[in-house]
């Protein structure tokens, strides 16, 4: 009896710092309290041209979505800034591991493969990768972003213009261009299904939507503040292994202890595949169909408030 019970005290010592630090990160508790040494943007130096960007991505059963944007190096290299593309993963994802495999054979100008194995369960709490990447990276700037996220002709390069000499602690795209709810038998995300290989998107498929905060996966951190103080590497709460995917609060909790929302910049072509099946989620049929019914709603209720056009408001 003491396993189910001690089990059960676990999970609800978890849902009470879960959503703690969800209140938290609203302002009700200073971030101070956590972060006393918060960096300021003045202090922080702006780094000259060339640069070098860390892009940081996770992908757990998403192999349909990372060979986008792994494709979009490939296609559409950095010419002015110096990539290292970071992706964590876990080898029990057999199609993720064949397209890393794949990709890593690939000689792009610019652009390192970085692959790094993690434990399922340290996998699916993604903060823990992000903090280990913030901790350890050599670069000036790192992004922190999700694998369904595409960089078109210039993007990188355009980003490169206006991170030289910048001296924010967080940037982010005010912009992107999102496709509507993709169902699991869309062309877009059968297209990469089968086998490893260059996959290119359809820019008409897209719709702008703009943004007024660095939302999961448009945070771009400065390199120094990233390895002094991690991503929410203060909150042990955050770096503990879980057994299923968890909801990414910790993105407005970071924003939070950083003491910024980000500061908004223009960089052109990013692309957003948007999908409605989550496959990190393992559910039942019932509680997949609601889950996926809610992701609807927010779609047309969040795309109407930020101004989205038609294709993002229809699954």
């Amino acid at each position: 009896m003491s396993f189910p019970i001690s089990r059960t005290i676990a999970a609800g010592r978890g849902w009470l710092q879960e959503n703690f630090f969800r209140l938290a990160a609203t302002g009700l508790v200073p971030a101070r309290w956590f972060l006393p040494d918060r960096p300021e943007s003045q202090a922080l130096p702006g780094r000259p041209a060339p640069l070098q960007l860390e892009i940081v991505s996770h992908c757990w059963n998403y192999a349909h979505l990372l060979a986008y944007q792994l494709s979009s190096l490939v296609l559409y290299p950095p010419r002015a800034i110096a990539v290292r593309m970071t992706v964590y993963y876990c080898p029990e994802d057999a199609k993720t591991g064949r397209l890393l495999a794949h990709f890593g054979g690939i000689a792009v100008p610019q652009v390192t493969w970085d692959w790094r194995p993690l434990e399922r369960t340290r996998l699916l709490r993604r903060a823990i990768g992000r903090n280990l990447a913030a901790k350890a990276t050599t670069a000036d700037w790192i992004w922190f972003t999700d694998c369904d996220v595409w960089w078109h002709t210039g993007s990188l390069d355009a980003l490169a213009a206006r991170l030289a000499g910048c001296r924010e602690r967080l940037v982010f795209p005010r912009q992107e261009h999102c496709t509507r709810l993709l169902r699991e038998d869309d062309p877009v995300l059968l297209a990469a299904a089968d086998r490893p290989g260059l996959v290119q998107i359809d820019p008409r498929e897209f719709a702008p939507a703009f943004h007024d905060k660095a939302v999961g996966p448009l945070q771009i951190v400065h390199g120094d503040t990233a390895r002094k103080h991690g991503y929410c590497d203060s909150i042990g709460f955050y770096q503990r292994p879980v057994e299923h995917w968890r909801k990414t609060y910790e993105d407005r909790t970071f924003r939070w202890l950083l003491g910024t929302e980000g500061v908004p910049i223009e960089v052109p072509g990013i692309y957003r595949i948007k999908h409605l099946h989550k496959g990190r989620y393992q559910q039942s049929g019932v509680l997949r169909r609601v889950r996926q019914l809610l992701r609807r709603v927010q779609s047309r209720f969040f795309g109407r408030a930020r101004g989205e056009g038609p294709r993002n408001m229809t699954a």
